[in-house]
């Protein structure tokens, strides 16, 4: 039995990195696909379905990154998340907070 894989790099266009919103657009994207999907910088990997390991990576502006997935849907999972690289990812850019009601 063979293991489907896929790869792609990207740059973190975010003025403000990965911070806690596109970390949540990103671990949302991936945790979609049945494939283990990894986000690799400067050698450290950590689960692309994890939100504070994505945060932890601490990707400032600029920082390039591999996406890593294996499994029967990893190209699928791979090019849904360099999509969302590409777009600097939309709902992540506004600034303000989500609302809350005072009760």
């Amino acid at each position: 039995m063979s293991v489907d894989s896929a790869h792609a790099s990207v740059v973190v266009c975010n003025p403000q990195g990965l911070h806690l919103r596109p970390a949540y657009l990103l671990a949302g994207a991936a945790e979609r696909f049945q494939s283990r999907v990894e986000l690799i910088k400067d050698g450290e990997r950590v689960d692309a379905k994890s939100i504070l390991s994505i945060v932890g990576l601490n990707a400032t502006e600029g920082t390039s990154l591999q996406i890593d997935a294996r499994g029967p849907d990893a190209e699928a999972a791979v090019g849904t998340l360099v999509e969302l690289f590409r777009s600097g990812f939309p709902e992540a850019t506004g600034d303000s907070a989500p609302s809350a009601s005072a009760r």
